[in-house]
């Protein structure tokens, strides 16, 4: 997991950075990997909405882009936490093993951090972003 997040700082960069493994069976989501434990601890758990987010990064398997606190807000409820970090652009990257989304890589950082370039080199993490959450899967 560390060495995931050294690599996603080292290709996009993330204020916060948190891995999710999603559960289709159950809906649920929980989180793996956190780069800011005290406000955001492993094994958190949340089921996912049924909205905008859900049908674009988990049905759609796009990821979800939002580079303002406008943004932001819409999507996701956290987002007065997520502005005292001092984030306020937010990616949401699904990763897609045998057709199925087992998890995403979320990256928080400040406003407008989100560009193509930063965009286009956090699509080359899905792979290790699988085989992290293959492994922790297996225990």
């Amino acid at each position: 997991m560390a060495a995931l997040d050294a690599l996603v700082q080292r290709r996009v960069g993330a204020r916060l950075f948190t891995v999710m493994a999603f559960d289709a069976t159950t809906g649920i989501s929980r989180r793996i990997w956190t780069n800011a434990p005290e406000v955001y601890p492993v094994d958190g758990e949340k089921p996912l909405p049924q909205n905008d987010w859900t049908r674009q990064v988990i049905v759609q398997r796009r990821a979800w882009v939002a580079n303002t606190p406008a943004e932001v807000a819409e999507m996701l409820f956290d987002h007065a936490t997520i502005a005292a970090l001092g984030c306020g652009a937010a990616l949401n990257l699904p990763v897609v093993v045998a057709d199925q989304v087992i998890g995403t890589l979320n990256l928080l950082d400040a406003a407008g951090h989100f560009t193509p370039a930063r965009l286009a080199a956090a699509h080359t993490l899905r792979l290790p972003g699988a085989a992290v959450l293959l492994r922790a899967r297996l225990g």
